[in-house]
Order: C-alpha cells, then structure tokens, then sequence
C-alpha cells in the first residue's frame, strides 16, 4: 500500500546496525504534512541515527523508508531528489567558514537550484530577515555567536524551500543565553505551518509546538503520543522516568 500523498515520511519496520551494534530496531514512524514531531529520549538512544536516515545521510540494512513517496536507499538519483526536499539543521552549525553568511545561504541556490546571483541573493535575504538576522549577511561565521550562526544555519536550510526540516539537537551546543534566540525562530516556523522532525531535549518547545511526541531508548519506540497526553499522566515509565529527570534540570 502507498502512503497517503500528504505523508512526508513512512517509515516501517526500520533496522540499522553499525557493525554488531542493533542501533535502530524495527521503527515504524510517519509524519503527515503540516505536522511537528519532537524525538526525545537519553543519549545513544537512537534518535540522531533516525533523522539522519530521514535525511539519507545514512543508509538502513532492513525496512522501508519513503520520504515524500521515494523510497530512499533504492536509486541514488531518486534518494538525491528526495532528499533535497528536506532541510537539515546539525548540532554542530556546519557553516563554510570562508564564505560571508550570504554566501553560506546563496551557494546551493546557486549550484543545486541553478538560480541567477542576484535571484539566489534576494531568497537569502529574505530568510535572514526571517530569522532576525539580515544585517550580518556580510559577516563571516567565526564573527557570529553560536546563536547566530544556528540562525543563519537554518535560513540556509530554508532557501530551497524544504517540504519538511529536520533539526538534530539544534540548541545542544549552545551557551543557555542562545538557546532562546533559536528556538524562537522554530517556534516561528511551526506556527508559519512547516513539517517539522525535531530531536531535542528542551521540553518546553515540544510542549509549546510538538502535535506527537515520540520517545526513544535503546533503539526502539518505546512511547509515542500526542503532547498533550505526553506531557500528562499517562504513557509508558520508562518516558514517565525521563521526563521527570529532564524537568528537574
């Protein structure tokens, strides 16, 4: 059966092994259009291996995963065309430190999307603007906080105009003063209506724009539920446990 054509990502009965190691076991995860899935649960739990699945930065040994109804893994030209239907924000900002901001932004506007200098410029500055940030697009990234380089990180992601971002623990490297300044900008995007598969640790984000929340340990889907109920009484105590820790920091 073929997913629904507003299903983003199908995931069924997903494995990876790095080596001997059972890094993800048997995952069934979906995330419709216009919906906000938040990914939580301990380090080496699995959750960063199963966004960079979603991205195709990471091959799979048993299951099916569709984004956007390409089955990723089977041609390398069809996993590249999905894939650049996905915008993908890193723990580590992954910015190219000898280009200004408006260069890190405009380079696959440029060479992906084939669009003119002064097209490609005018898209960047737009996002800039939307993450508060256009007066640094002449800066490099070594002058920016790490706030700010996270900003610029995911208004280069948003100049392809992406069906669905995928964030990998975006707040995790930054001082406590930044982390606001970022998650504003996600909070933004969520209300604007993007998909969104969040992997985070900061519970308040999820409560404020999560629709599901998901948990992971140990490879598995151990609990998933709509925040609401997540964040009330019930779910599984091994989520329960988790969370309690996390909201006690």
């Amino acid at each position: 059966m073929h997913p629904q054509s507003d299903t983003l990502v199908d995931i069924q009965g997903l494995n990876k092994w790095f080596g001997a190691l059972h890094v993800l076991k048997d995952i069934d995860f979906s995330v419709a259009s216009g919906k906000r899935v938040v990914v939580c649960g301990p380090s080496g739990s699995g959750k960063s291996t199963l966004i960079r699945c979603i991205n195709g930065l990471e091959s799979y040994q048993k299951g099916v995963l569709r984004l956007a109804g390409t089955t990723l893994g089977l041609s390398g030209k069809e996993t590249a065309a999905a894939r650049r239907q996905t915008g993908m924000v890193f723990q580590s900002f992954n910015l190219f430190p000898h280009l200004t901001v408006l260069g890190n932004c405009t380079l696959a506007l440029r060479r992906v999307a084939g669009k003119s200098r002064v097209e490609a410029e005018s898209i960047a500055m737009a996002h800039l603007e939307k993450v508060k940030i256009p007066e640094k697009a002449g800066s490099y990234p070594s002058q920016l906080s790490g706030g700010q380089q996270q900003r610029v990180a995911i208004a280069r992601a948003l100049c392809l105009n992406p069906r669905i971002m995928l964030f990998d623990e975006p707040t995790s490297a930054l001082d406590p003063e930044m982390i606001k300044e970022v998650l504003d900008v996600m909070v933004a995007l969520a209300r604007d209506g993007m998909t969104m598969v969040c992997v985070t640790h900061e519970m308040g984000f999820a409560r404020e724009v999560a629709d599901r929340v998901v948990f992971m340990d140990d490879g598995s889907i151990l609990d998933r539920a709509p925040a609401r109920d997540f964040f009330g009484t019930s779910g599984h105590p091994r989520s329960r446990l988790f969370l309690e820790t996390i909201l006690k920091h």
